[in-house]
């Protein structure tokens, strides 16, 4: 699918390079108030860094969402990591104008509420803490890469292979092994860029932006995403649009991931780009 660049005008609002996409962003224009902005956090609002613990949001990414959350109906992140995690890498608690605004992390699993301060979560899914111990022996057992690393995420766990020797080989000699894990545990494994994460199924990004939009009432939807995971996200803003629902699919330009530029409406250049548009959307609306 064809997709539209950045203006070279910081303050232009891009217009979407297909027909759905435009509707989508027409509707949310004309009606702000019930409009839902969806954004993953690493590599959407935070640039990918080798270590995620080092990721914070691109430093405009807070002012720019103070602006715009109070013209929409709700600004929600949507993330795979812990929901206090992603609230504090992002800088979003305790910020006047983001009163709209929530984490949903874990891929939906747990809440954090930007009003209440407080993060809502079900019980955790007894499989990973099983297969993180198994974790160790079973990297030792495929091969010594090294810079390999497993990041621990609560109710899930993951591999990162960006810091190997061989990242892509790394990853290709992880993925089936990883799987046969997770299968045993009740788990399902996320691929994602030079990362394996092992959670609980039933949850993904699009599961928990449909449920949200639909919770909400949302009468229009921009979601904006980077990776393998906001794939589910781009389907379920599908399901909207052929419900009734206009929607926007915004790709954060990765060369590492075209699946997603292939699907989306708009292309923007990384979370730099991803500010800019949101900051165009903040100026254009009453």
């Amino acid at each position: 699918m064809a997709s539209h660049t950045d203006s070279t005008d910081p303050a232009a609002l891009p217009t979407p390079a297909t027909q759905a996409g435009r509707d989508g962003l027409d509707a949310l224009l004309a009606h702000p108030g019930k409009a839902l902005i969806g954004l993953d956090f690493d590599g959407t609002l935070a640039p990918i860094v080798a270590d995620p613990e080092q990721a914070r949001a691109h430093p405009d990414a807070v002012p720019t969402l103070a602006a715009l959350a109070p013209k929409v109906a709700a600004v929600a992140v949507v993330t795979g990591r812990p929901p206090g995690v992603a609230v504090r890498h992002g800088g979003f608690a305790g910020v006047p104008g983001l009163e709209h605004l929530v984490v949903l992390g874990h891929y939906g699993a747990e809440r954090w509420d930007a009003v209440s301060g407080s993060v809502t979560a079900p019980a955790p899914h007894p499989g990973v803490a099983a297969a993180r111990a198994e974790l160790p022996g079973l990297l030792d057992r495929v091969g010594a890469w090294q810079g390999t690393w497993i990041e621990e995420k609560g109710r899930a766990v993951a591999v990162h292979t960006r810091r190997a020797s061989d990242p892509q080989a790394a990853f290709e000699a992880l993925r089936e092994p990883l799987t046969d894990l997770a299968t045993r545990h009740g788990l399902v494994v996320e691929p994602g860029r030079m990362v394996l994460e092992l959670r609980p199924p039933g949850m993904d990004k699009g599961v928990a932006l449909l449920e949200y939009a639909r919770e909400i009432g949302a009468r229009s939807v921009l979601y904006a995403g980077d990776d393998l995971g906001d794939l589910a996200a781009f389907t379920a803003v599908d399901k909207l649009r052929a419900s009734g629902t206009p929607g926007v699919l915004v790709c954060s330009g990765s060369e590492e991931v075209t699946e997603l530029r292939d699907r989306a409406d708009l292309v923007v250049d990384g979370p730099s780009g991803v500010v800019r548009l949101l900051r165009a959307l903040a100026e254009r609306l009453p």
